[in-house]
């Protein structure tokens, strides 16, 4: 085969990955921007984007708090929500696996320390797969304990058993993320960040 030749079996290559890679995106059904999002879960709040840079101790308290397999990311990224000088919540963006292609949700945490609300913001696998919004609904109220399980209080659905475990994963996530931050948030300094205009 001669180089002319080769070039072009590679270009021809590059060519059908980033159709493919184009047609991955075009799959995803987006619902929410995450603007929209805050804004439909914090109307009227002031919303501040926050980082965190979790210790190994903190991820490993985390890790175990979620009864995740693996140590969480080190950085978080999340929105501290006021309204008339009083927190109204938290809010986290929580991009995972469900099947074969990814979901991304914005799990809500209430000044208690309990799920306020789910969102869907975008998600790339089949819509059959894909729970209605009352299903969402059972997760209000729910703190970090044993019954936020598919075998305890949240209940499964016919049809898409892994996107159920997938949300419930990320609620007990989130959960777990916010305890640690707020047990310790002398030794994980939170690093405010403007927000202008639309969300970073």
């Amino acid at each position: 085969m001669t180089c002319s030749a080769r070039r072009g079996l590679l270009a021809v290559g590059a060519a059908a990955a980033l159709s493919l890679a184009g047609a991955a995106v075009a799959r995803a059904k987006v619902f929410l921007t995450q603007d929209e999002a805050l804004k439909l879960a914090f109307a009227d709040a002031k919303i501040e984007a926050r980082n965190a840079f979790l210790t190994d101790d903190q991820r490993r308290a985390a890790k175990a708090a979620s009864g995740e397999e693996e140590l969480p990311s080190a950085l978080v990224r999340y929105y501290v929500a006021t309204k008339d000088g009083r927190p109204a919540g938290e809010a986290y963006f929580d991009t995972h696996v469900v099947r074969t292609e990814s979901e991304t949700v914005m799990v809500v945490v209430s000044p208690d320390a309990r799920i306020a609300r789910i969102e869907v913001l975008s998600f790339s696998e089949p819509e059959e797969y894909l729970p209605r919004a009352k299903w969402y609904e059972q997760f209000r109220g729910k703190p970090l304990d044993d019954e936020l399980s598919l075998k305890r209080s949240i209940r499964p659905v016919s049809g898409a058993t892994l996107t159920a475990h997938a949300t419930t994963d990320a609620a007990r996530r989130v959960l777990a993320l916010y305890r640690v931050l707020h047990a310790a948030a002398a030794t994980a300094p939170a690093v405010a960040t403007p927000r202008a205009g639309s969300v970073p």
